[in-house]
């Protein structure tokens, strides 16, 4: 029987994924995932999602030499706070990191979870070991918040993720301080019939090309049998991040293997950082059943061109 090689990925999986697992984890806890990535001279670091026994979420940090094969420090770095102003607003933990560096400064986009809701919080760090929170930067409803790496017309910029009407799409803001967002407005809505229908959010920082900014995101189709979380591509201006270049119709990554399709929440991949090599590939760093980190790769010009071939 014949088999044909293009009824697979965009992006091709690691061989040896998962990359991080329960079992790679060297203390107590439930699970790992959504892990934000970061190259700094030859190291990469992972600053990873850990839900722990009792059930809410903190940060531990891993470090590999190839991208590929990491070890985890023995210690959570980032614990949800016990007191002061972001206390009450943490209480149930600190989820889904976002890390980007920004005028030499590495900034942590989080979700701040509590009996009130999701909110986007930040926080600065020097050595990816200690963290000094900034502010609380949204109202609740809001998530999947990350900066851009470089000022638009002399402001910060960030998309988010809020929810209306339970219709969850990608937002984009403006600040000049970090602290005071606004001149908010909507980049993308879930489409109708497509693998990405019912919500959709930003998933990695954005990364400048000279075809506009690229961004990673998620996208979800609800089915008979629950929720499919798969991963796409745009292409925005450069100087109007708000405008859609292209748009990719079909997604780069869908679950199909068990480590994706089986685990606390089944049927989910979900990018959370990339890193750009110099020699053309592109790292794409995904949870995977909210139960691993994986990764997957490709050539970044291939990537760049079928966002390309997309729509607007």
């Amino acid at each position: 029987m014949t088999r044909f090689p293009f009824g697979r990925d965009i992006l091709h999986r690691f061989e040896g994924n998962p990359i991080i697992t329960l079992e790679d984890i060297p203390f107590r806890c439930n699970t790992v995932f959504n892990g934000t990535p970061f190259k700094k001279d030859d190291t990469y670091y992972l600053l990873i999602r850990i839900e722990g026994q009792q059930g809410y979420s903190y940060f531990a940090l891993a470090e590999s030499k190839d991208g590929l094969r990491f070890s985890v420090h023995p210690e959570p770095v980032m614990q949800p706070a016990k007191s002061g102003p972001f206390a009450k607003y943490e209480a149930l933990g600190i989820e889904d990191p976002r890390l980007t560096e920004l005028d030499g400064t590495y900034y942590v986009m989080y979700t701040a979870y509590s009996t009130y809701g999701a909110r986007i919080a930040l926080a600065k760090t020097e050595d990816f070991h200690s963290y000094e929170r900034i502010a609380l930067v949204s109202e609740p409803g809001n998530k999947d918040g990350m900066l851009f790496p470089e000022k638009i017309n002399g402001e910060y910029v960030r998309f988010d993720r809020p929810i209306g009407k339970d219709c969850g799409s990608i937002w984009i803001s403006y600040s000049k301080n970090l602290y005071d967002w606004g001149r908010s407005e909507v980049v993308m809505q879930p489409r109708a019939g497509y693998w990405d229908s019912y919500r959709i959010g930003a998933s990695v920082p954005p990364i400048k090309t000279n075809h506009g900014w690229l961004e990673i995101y998620h996208g979800v189709r609800m089915n008979p049998s629950g929720p499919i979380y798969k991963i796409g591509t745009v292409l925005l201006d450069l100087e109007e991040p708000h405008r859609v270049v292209a748009r990719m119709e079909e997604p780069c990554l869908s679950p199909r293997e068990n480590y994706e399709r089986i685990g606390d929440v089944g049927n989910v991949v979900f990018a959370c950082g990339a890193i750009v090599e110099d020699n053309g590939e592109i790292k794409v760093y995904y949870g995977s059943a909210d139960t691993h980190i994986c990764v997957a790769t490709c050539s970044f010009d291939t990537l760049i061109a079928k966002t390309l071939e997309g729509t607007t």
